[in-house]
């Protein structure tokens, strides 16, 4: 059968494996995924992960490897209906037999050596338990950092330099930290930040955030490259529960209008436009991984000249336009009532002209260490423009957020009484979720909210309004040669780069 000819399922009958086996050419190429048959002959060339992933699957059943990268209604959006062929007889596919794998075998049995959940006694435990646990693609995509990964580590340890000065004799009984957050009210001062295709760490991906950010009533930000759809995202939410959206724009304005009026149509509280990247940054461990078996929630508009060589996150990212500038934000303004907030801002001076564009806030971020290596820490940057916004009498008239490296309620608390509204957290529940599912979410958000109710106490306030820059000594942040103590949990879990030839350590 030609593929430009019709493709007609036979009445009352689904489609035979071995009928879908013969369509396994560059000019005629089927695929199964999820029970279905697609003829993605002509899509091959625009898929972004490249053809070479759909032809090693061709006249083939691809579910297992489409599942984890691709949300669920990809399909629908990115190929015509006609491209659609109807249900497969799986009875009738032809199983391959998968070659044994000695490191799956061992991570299998590290799954059923794995200690239990209530073992784990802070955010690092989750990354130790998942860093043994998770898939050696998976891992490389969630734990890598740009380059020599300087910024990544840089972004943890900075908060180490920074110095409680507590006030005793405070009335510290009753402790509420609960505080509002573009004018949501939440129960702490975090929100779960958008991190990318959740169902590499676990089957059900980012609905499992959303179920554990309802429970304890924070904020979820949406990512734009989840593995699950945007509206199984907001249609896993409950009784109105806040969600706000990050957003890379797309070349195509047009399909970014359409994202944008679409979220807000959801009810979502907030457009955080991420604007660190421009290109994604060269994250070796993932390259080195080899994946090039992924897709996306968009849909690229740059034919196929990425380099599918540089990992996965670079494959899923062909879309983004490098030539988003402050003239665009106007045309933003014009076309949402939501909250605008800049993702990625690094410097005082962008914050100024933010706030002189109209935008409601900015996150002061790095991008977890994944874009431009030595870039400042996110909480370094927060210290040095709080007080220029003070001199000035603006630092009122924008919320400012902090990610990156935040794995203690210590750190939310340096980086509220420096002046952020509140912090990101992306990487740890990942390592949650991937580790223990949604029972691992819970606990890694009541373990932060422990630790809140303890420091809180011990730093001798009873409300996050209390919390002020007298209650930190910040004279070593700015040193970057300043000796800090060393890290132990970090050191244990962070995975080193590694040479050609050489095996990550586990």
């Amino acid at each position: 059968m030609n593929h430009n000819e019709p493709n007609k399922q036979p009445k009352s009958q689904k489609w035979d494996g071995s009928e879908i086996s013969k369509h396994s050419t560059d000019s005629d190429c089927w695929v199964i995924i999820h029970g279905r048959a697609y003829d993605v002959t002509e899509f091959k060339a625009d898929h972004p992960g490249g053809s070479a992933i759909i032809m090693k699957f061709a006249g083939k059943d691809a579910t297992e490897t489409y599942e984890p990268i691709h949300p669920p209604d990809t399909l629908d959006k990115f190929l015509s209906k006609d491209k659609h062929l109807g249900e497969v007889d799986m009875s009738s596919v032809e199983k391959e037999q998968e070659p044994e794998d000695p490191d799956e075998e061992d991570r299998q049995e590290r799954i059923r050596r794995m200690p239990i959940l209530e073992s784990c006694y802070n955010l690092m435990d989750f990354e130790a338990v998942a860093r043994r646990t998770m898939k050696k693609t998976a891992w490389a995509y969630y734990s890598s950092g740009a380059d020599d990964e300087i910024t990544m580590r840089e972004n943890h340890s900075a908060y180490h330099k920074i110095w409680f000065r507590p006030r005793i004799l405070q009335n510290v009984e009753n402790i509420d930290f609960s505080t509002t957050m573009l004018g949501t009210k939440c129960s702490i001062p975090f929100y779960v930040t958008a991190t990318a295709l959740g169902k590499l760490g676990n089957p059900e991906g980012e609905v499992v955030l959303t179920r554990g950010a309802h429970k304890h009533n924070v904020v979820q930000m949406i990512p734009t490259l989840a593995s699950c759809s945007f509206d199984e995202i907001c249609d896993a939410a409950k009784d109105a529960q806040p969600q706000w959206m990050q957003l890379y724009v797309n070349k195509d304005r047009k399909i970014t209008e359409n994202i944008v009026r679409h979220a807000e149509k959801r009810g979502i509280k907030g457009l955080f436009i991420t604007v660190d990247a421009p290109q994604l940054g060269r994250r070796e461990k993932d390259m080195r991984s080899k994946f090039q078996d992924v897709g996306s929630n968009v849909q690229s508009t740059s034919g196929d000249n990425t380099d599918r060589s540089q990992g996965a996150a670079r494959a899923i990212s062909s879309f983004i336009d490098p030539g988003l500038n402050w003239d665009d934000l106007p045309w933003f303004k014009s076309i949402t009532k939501m909250p605008i907030i800049l993702k990625g801002v690094q410097r005082v001076e962008d914050v100024i002209r933010a706030i002189e564009a109209g935008v409601d806030g900015v996150v002061l971020s790095n991008h977890g260490g994944r874009q431009l290596d030595f870039a400042r820490s996110g909480i370094e940057v927060l210290a040095e423009v709080m007080p220029v916004l003070r001199e000035r009498n603006w630092e009122d008239r924008i919320e400012i957020y902090v990610d990156g490296g935040v794995r203690r309620a210590t750190d939310i608390i340096k980086a509220l009484c420096l002046g952020a509204k509140g912090v990101g957290i992306g990487r740890p529940f990942l390592y949650a979720m991937s580790a223990y599912g949604l029972p691992g979410v819970d606990r890694a958000m009541q373990l932060l909210k422990d630790e809140m109710e303890m420091n809180m106490r011990l730093i001798g306030c009873s409300s996050i309004d209390q919390l002020n820059p007298t209650l930190v000594d910040t004279r070593a942040l700015s040193m970057h040669t300043t000796q800090v103590p060393s890290d132990t949990l970090g050191l244990n879990v962070y995975d080193p780069l590694v040479n050609p030839g050489e095996k990550a350590k586990l």
